[in-house]
């Protein structure tokens, strides 16, 4: 069998509703504010960590503040982080980002980090944050938060640690596969 041939394969697999041919992590998208405090760098940090330990790939918006936090965390256990981009250019990424994707789009690049992820997780924020909430939950997305929600009455899932959170995240993403 020849290199064209185990493509056909895989993608008759994939046409036929079966897993693909390559087993891929878990992606779980973390949103957060990019001028985040102290409480909140700590928490995502920790969340990063505890992702890549459970082999998921973190994906977040690749700037700073929490996203920064997060992507340091899962980076510093080896995990795969993605950066989606605002702008134009790679160089926009913070240094823990793995893969940055510029996307050119702005803040419309938020519905592509809730849509790359099985599972959304949201670690303080503001406006941002919660553009990234609402249309994870419009699309379908779990979403829970890590300590306070950015604002009340919204009927999120509130977790209380950083290992509880990137628990409920996976088991959370393993539904969506």
């Amino acid at each position: 069998m020849d290199a064209g041939d185990g493509r056909r394969e895989a993608l008759d697999a994939v046409a036929f509703g079966m897993r693909p041919a390559v087993a891929r992590p878990l992606r779980i998208a973390v949103v957060g504010a990019a001028e985040a405090d102290e409480h909140e760098v700590a928490a995502a940090e920790a969340l990063g960590a505890a992702l890549a330990q459970r082999g998921a790939v973190v994906v977040c918006g690749g700037r700073s503040g929490v996203m920064e936090a997060v992507a340091r965390g899962a980076a510093s256990c080896g995990g795969l982080t993605v950066g989606i981009l605002p702008g134009d250019e790679a160089e926009g990424a913070n240094a823990w980002i793995g893969l940055p994707v510029p996307t050119g789009m702005g803040e419309a690049r938020n519905v592509l980090v809730v849509r790359a992820a099985q599972a959304v997780v949201g670690v303080g924020g503001a406006w941002g944050t919660l553009s990234e909430i609402a249309l994870a939950k419009k699309i379908g997305r779990p979403v829970a938060v890590l300590g306070p929600p950015p604002a009340e009455g919204l009927g999120l899932t509130t977790l209380d640690t950083p290992d509880e959170a990137a628990e409920w995240a996976c088991s959370q993403a393993v539904r969506r596969f």
